[in-house]
């Protein structure tokens, strides 16, 4: 996890097929600067960026489900739970699960759990657009090879 350059996953462990999700890995930072405010004396995760990781990951599993062949944009957030604090040096199971998709949109169920224990829970929900620039397609394939979805990122 490399909060500063907003890379909140690590790596794919595993791509499931029913129901169709994956699972995703991430360890948090035991010296990432946020600590430093958030909270002195009591560092804790942000919740905010807690949510943003199960979007990234939701996120990367269409964008591989899809070829790449457009960009998927978290647009609500609902029935978000978190329900406990996550110290720095954690390890993180992010799992996503497609509930829906079609008409230019999808539904994620998608948690993460911290040594086997739920620390939060959301629906994600994410309108595919037009990528607004090729340079963004090129990233987001380069990250997907770094996190382990290399031989399924379209060419």
């Amino acid at each position: 996890m490399r909060i500063e350059f907003f890379q909140l996953i690590d790596r794919v462990e595993a791509i499931r097929d029913d129901p169709p999700g994956l699972v995703a890995v991430a360890e948090v930072p035991a010296d990432a600067t946020i600590f430093q405010g958030h909270f002195p004396g009591y560092p804790v995760m942000p919740g905010v960026l807690l949510i943003e990781s199960m979007a990234q990951a939701a996120g990367f599993y269409l964008l591989m489900k899809n070829a790449f062949s457009s960009m998927p944009f978290l647009f609500a957030v609902r029935e978000a739970k978190l329900r406990s604090f996550v110290a720095p040096s954690s390890k993180l199971e992010i799992v996503t699960r497609l509930d829906h998709e079609g008409s230019g949109y999808a539904v994620s169920r998608t948690s993460i759990s911290c040594a086997g224990k739920t620390v939060c829970s959301a629906e994600l929900a994410m309108r595919y657009l037009p990528f607004p620039d090729p340079g963004l397609v090129r990233h987001l394939k380069e990250r997907a090879a770094e996190i382990g979805l290399p031989e399924l990122a379209a060419p």
